[in-house]
């Protein structure tokens, strides 16, 4: 499987697309109504197979409801189905149910065997009205789904998932084992001794977003000028994800063209989160592990993720000596045993790669699953 996006080229007749994907916000919204409804009277959850027979009957007596196509009303039952069983297994962990949206601030729709065709170059008929896209890239293999999705600031995109296309095969190894620590001063300490420095652009625009916020706090609601500074807002909101997005592609591959396997350690995301707040969100150690997976993937290089409970900081990497305890203002210890000078991160790393190392083999290039405590 594969997934490539697209812009659309701004056009009038998005206007369409638009009223589509707001068709799409009702008929979730009445769809969550329904499953609350239901369990109100009867106690139990609505079965999927009920409420698209249900949806299907009320779509033929409303038009605006046509807008959206048949199999996207059942995609949409389907995933709140998912989000329900969700719900059912990990409710002590704090997931919650589906709830109501916006119609405003619904994303998009999806379309599987039916309700699109590509008419060749940048061309593409959704419905009863073709568009022409951005073809940065050629379009291989066969289309599984296509998805329309709308941005905050109103911009549409065209999600294409295809399968059985043509992966280039990647044979050179370099043969080497790396371990890699996660920092807040520091983004990621090498094994090696390398470090990478995070740009933080959260950071770096957090003046910027501030004056843009008191601007469109101080504008009127409802007026021109508040919707216009709004989009500002959130154009500035947009540059920061997309800088820090490109940052992680460029340092992904930086990584496995350098190293064959490389060695993490599993993240409570959830509970940095809670201690370390807005930084911890700025640094998005989750977006890239989940960038690096893909690109190792595609170039058959190997993840290892370690357990969080291992203490890689306290343990020396020298002579595996374990203190009893280590604070966290420390950044640098030397070792009881054999008197070792050990970096708090950089011994982290080398820990790190030695725990993982024990666990595969340099000629094994199979794909491990990411491991992220959430």
């Amino acid at each position: 499987m594969k997934t490539l996006k697209f812009k659309l080229y701004q056009h009038k007749a998005n206007r369409y697309l638009k009223r589509s994907i707001n068709a799409a916000g009702v008929i979730y919204n009445h769809c969550i109504a329904l499953h609350k409804r239901y369990y109100r009277m009867w106690g139990k959850h609505l079965n999927c197979a009920k409420l698209q027979s249900h949806i299907a009957k009320v779509r033929k007596r409303n038009s605006f409801w046509q807008l959206v196509g048949s199999q996207a009303v059942q995609d949409i039952c389907q995933r709140i189905e998912k989000a329900y069983q969700l719900f059912f297994s990990h409710n002590k962990k704090g997931v919650r149910p589906p709830g109501f949206k916006k119609v405003r601030k619904y994303k998009s729709f999806t379309l599987k065997q039916a309700g699109y065709k590509f008419l060749g170059g940048n061309r593409i008929k959704i419905g009863s009205r073709v568009y022409q896209f951005c073809q940065s890239r050629q379009i291989e293999g066969t289309v599984k789904t296509l998805t329309i999705k709308r941005t905050p600031l109103g911009e549409l995109f065209l999600v294409v998932v295809v399968d059985n296309c043509a992966e280039p095969e990647f044979q050179v190894k370099t043969g080497k084992i790396a371990g890699f620590d996660f920092g807040l001063k520091t983004f990621l300490t090498y094994s090696d001794g390398t470090k990478s420095e995070s740009p933080q652009f959260l950071k770096q625009s957090l003046n910027a977003i501030k004056k843009a916020s008191r601007h469109h706090s101080k504008k009127l609601k409802g007026s021109a000028n508040r919707e216009q500074s709004w989009k500002n807002l959130v154009r500035k909101y947009e540059d920061i994800s997309n800088s820090r997005r490109d940052w992680f592609w460029k340092l992904a591959h930086e990584l496995t063209d350098k190293f064959d396997v490389l060695c993490f350690e599993t993240l409570n995301l959830r509970g940095m989160q809670r201690l370390w707040g807005r930084k911890i969100s700025d640094l998005a150690f989750g977006e890239f592990l989940q960038i690096l997976q893909w690109v190792a993937k595609k170039k058959h290089k190997q993840l290892v993720y370690i357990d969080r409970c291992y203490p890689s900081s306290k343990t020396c990497s020298s002579c595996g000596h374990l203190l009893e305890s280590l604070d966290l203002s420390v950044r640098e210890w030397r070792c009881p045993f054999c008197q070792s000078v050990n970096g708090r991160d950089e011994n982290a790393a080398k820990n790190i790669q030695i725990v993982g190392a024990s666990t595969i083999k340099l000629g094994d290039v199979r794909q491990s699953e990411t491991a992220i405590a959430v």
